[in-house]
């Protein structure tokens, strides 16, 4: 039986993340692929805001509130009230997490040739799919794409 969309992506995921979190292990950091993200954004900026940082992150805000606030538990960001009315939170990271990563870029590094061996043995690059399909998605949502099917499979006897 051929596995849906939904499920090979699921599948997909398991395979990566969980191969990713083991090379932390091995490198003796504790630390969750999720993270990297937030962690790169802030290697390259020395604060930001949640919104700021969903954008330049590339995911959506309440993915972002979550991670930060599970980062913050960990000890590797610090968070500010911001903004004139007090409503935004600025993120940086702290002592704990620019001494963490070095280390992480290593392990980054590593995980970036992982990736391109991955991509050099497929028939068209992984990592050239995902961006074609996230930006026609952005263009015209699953959801439409999946409610323009209904209506079609109602109509069908």
């Amino acid at each position: 039986m051929k596995q849906g969309l939904g499920t090979q992506l699921r599948h997909l995921i398991e395979l990566l993340d969980g191969a990713v979190q083991q090379a932390y292990a091995d490198a003796g950091l504790d630390y969750r692929p999720r993270y990297t993200p937030v962690m790169r954004v802030l290697a390259q900026q020395q604060s930001t805001t949640i919104g700021q940082l969903a954008e330049l992150a590339g995911i959506t805000q309440p993915a972002v509130t979550q991670t930060v606030a599970l980062m913050k538990k960990e000890g590797l960001l610090l968070v500010a009230v911001g903004g004139e009315d007090g409503r935004q939170r600025v993120v940086r990271l702290s002592s704990q997490g620019e001494a963490l990563l070095p280390h992480l870029q290593m392990c980054w590094q590593a995980t970036k040739r992982a990736a391109d061996s991955l991509d050099a043995e497929l028939a068209f690059p992984l990592s050239t799919c995902l961006a074609q399909a996230i930006t026609i998605l952005e263009q015209r949502s699953f959801g439409e794409r999946i409610r323009d099917a209904s209506k079609k499979v109602a109509a069908t006897p």
